[in-house]
């Protein structure tokens, strides 16, 4: 959910008070057990004051997967996991989830600024990368199973997180995102209209040298990347998907044209690209008549993220 105006700011108006529904009863966020939100202080470098929340399984892994799921504008932490399937799942397969929240509260994440753009640059990435660092040593978080996953504001800063450390996530799963560096103002928490329409068009190098550029020097194994976007959406256009799947195509090397193409589910439209062993590397959704809601709570969308990142204990090694 991002800053706009008339449509765009009566949607997130009415977003932002189920919001703040949800997040003062947490009694109707979606867990199997007592296990609840926690909020943690003191996390490490904060430079932007962002607040972090974790929900820890009852039954939680000895050594956990580490999950950072972000909220869109007018979001926050605890409605998140109040809104979403992500803390139910974390119950039944013993992962850990963090859920930060904006500063000042309700605020989209700051996805750019120059400061956001870069590996240390400072800002909101910083204080995201100190929360995981937190949960690896208080929590034992297994520090090879790190996942990051976001709606809209919070799926572009997924794409700037996977951009920013590419060592640190195995994968992600950006939901109504844009490519990583499209929502470019120089400022922080800017608004790019033109990107946000759907209008800003790149080659697929050109995209991916933007995240290439965004830690130079690196050349390890990049992180697994899952897109998913509604045709219908009214405030980021669904063209943005493609503008997604070229990018991160390129900088996991994957050709353009898709491996295959199904449907999983009504109205669902997957394709995947998969590298020379099989293994899928870009996988992309376009869910027909879908506005900007994703993920659906109740539905099998985060059931499928957290498949594709491994966190259900399968091997995420290939196409299934």
């Amino acid at each position: 959910m991002l800053r706009s105006r008339h449509l765009k700011s009566r949607l997130l108006a009415a977003l932002l008070a189920i919001g703040a529904a949800l997040g003062a009863n947490l009694a109707a966020a979606p867990q199997a057990g007592a296990a609840s939100l926690t909020q943690v202080t003191n996390f490490g470098n904060n430079p932007t004051g962002l607040q972090m929340y974790v929900h820890v399984p009852n039954r939680v892994k000895a050594h956990p997967s580490v999950l950072l799921a972000l909220h869109g504008c007018q979001g926050s932490g605890p409605y998140l996991y109040a809104s979403t399937d992500f803390g139910a799942l974390a119950d039944r397969y013993g992962f850990v989830v963090i859920y930060p929240s904006t500063n000042p509260g309700g605020s989209c994440w700051d996805v750019s600024s120059d400061q956001a753009l870069r590996r240390g640059g400072g800002s909101d990435p910083v204080g995201l990368m100190s929360m995981v660092t937190y949960v690896e040593q208080h929590y034992n978080g297994n520090r090879d199973a790190v996942y990051v996953t976001g709606e809209s504001s919070g799926g572009m800063m997924t794409n700037v997180m996977l951009a920013d450390y590419p060592d640190v996530f195995k994968a992600g799963a950006a939901f109504m995102g844009v490519p990583y560096h499209c929502f470019y103002t120089g400022t922080t928490r800017g608004w790019n209209g033109p990107c946000a329409g759907g209008q800003v068009s790149m080659t697929p190098q050109q995209w991916g040298d933007l995240v290439r550029r965004a830690d130079p020097g690196y050349t390890g194994p990049r992180p697994r990347v899952q897109l998913w976007h509604g045709t219908t959406d009214p405030i980021l256009n669904h063209r943005d998907l493609g503008e997604e799947t070229k990018q991160w195509t390129n900088v996991l090397g994957v050709g353009q044209n898709p491996s295959s193409t199904d449907i999983p589910a009504a109205n669902w439209n997957r394709s995947r690209y998969t590298d020379r062993s099989g293994k899928t590397q870009v996988e992309s959704y376009s869910i027909a008549g879908a506005g900007h809601e994703l993920p659906v709570k109740g539905t099998q969308m985060a059931a499928y993220a957290i498949h594709f990142m491994g966190l259900d204990g399968t091997s995420p090694t290939r196409a299934s």
